[in-house]
């Protein structure tokens, strides 16, 4: 529980996986706004193959007891070996096209079960998107 008195996860609920260092970004800034980075596992898939990656996914919701997946592209090797994880481990949840304001959702929701949290913050994501200018 933090000073607040708010329950602040101890213990990871979601993985992020994308490009590079896109997840640990991500987890960074979700930390640094709301101190609860720790609700979230940054994996990057970078320099390995789809089945090392689909490897590495399975391993980590099994040891963690984790249900959700946030990746970076709806196209990308993190996604193709999210999928082919999901096709087989019911209860997983499988959030594509991660953004800022999903994750923030996501680690705010921290008493809400992981998979209907993901849900939430997926359309939270989606209705963060706006564009400015330039004939929008």
């Amino acid at each position: 529980m933090s000073s607040t008195g708010v329950a602040v996860p101890a213990e990871p609920r979601a993985i992020v996986i994308g490009h590079g260092e896109f997840a640990a970004g991500m987890c960074s800034a979700v930390q640094k706004i709301t101190g609860r980075g720790a609700a979230l596992v940054a994996l990057s898939g970078q320099e390995l193959s789809l089945p090392q990656i689909e490897d590495m996914l399975r391993t980590r919701l099994r040891d963690g007891g984790l249900t959700v997946i946030f990746t970076d592209l709806q196209a990308g090797s993190a996604t193709m070996a999210a999928r082919k994880v999901v096709r087989d481990s019911p209860g997983v949840v499988l959030v594509a096209g991660a953004n800022l304001p999903m994750l923030l959702d996501f680690v705010m929701s921290a008493t809400v079960v992981a998979a209907e949290a993901a849900i939430h913050a997926a359309e939270r994501g989606r209705t963060a998107i706006i564009v400015h200018g330039a004939g929008a």
